[in-house]
């Protein structure tokens, strides 16, 4: 079987599509992913590593009421973090991620492992939840397989 991001490639790249990224979580891991391959400047645009709530508003302009709300793990940060990786990089699809790596930082109601997934087009934001139960490096390994997965099931859709 092909690797994820190998195909994702074949799809961005058949449809000229332009993708940007928004990480947390998993500091990058995405981004090195996707440019593991050959030709990967045809349609990735960048990512932004957005690690404190100083760098989520500042980078991608998620709202501090949204972070003192909801977190930095939540359905409505990761949609806003899409949403800023897409408009600041001028992409036509973005993906985020934000999560709770381990082995600590975990809170009632979201423990260790805690995740969510964003993706922002001009169709409309979505995003997934997944709580994994590996250490810190499987569980980023599992958000950024997650991701992957994500933003392939939408190009699939669309194609």
């Amino acid at each position: 079987m092909e690797p994820l991001e190998i195909t994702i490639g074949k799809y961005l790249r058949h449809w000229g599509l332009k993708l940007a990224l928004a990480e947390s979580c998993t500091g990058g891991l995405v981004a090195d992913r996707i440019t593991n391959i050959s030709g990967s400047s045809d349609y990735f645009l960048g990512g932004i590593v957005a690690y404190a709530y100083e760098a989520k508003v500042a980078l991608l302009g998620v709202s501090w009421d949204t972070l003192h709300e909801h977190g930095a793990v939540s359905r409505e940060t990761v949609i806003e973090m899409a949403q800023g990786a897409r408009i600041v990089l001028g992409a036509d699809l973005a993906l985020s991620v934000s999560g709770i790596a381990g082995p600590g930082g975990g809170l009632p109601g979201k423990p260790v492992g805690y995740t969510w997934l964003g993706l922002s087009t001009s169709e409309g934001d979505w995003a997934r939840n997944f709580t994994w139960t590996g250490d810190r490096i499987a569980n980023k390994a599992a958000s950024a397989d997650a991701a992957l997965q994500f933003l392939l099931d939408y190009l699939k859709k669309s194609a």
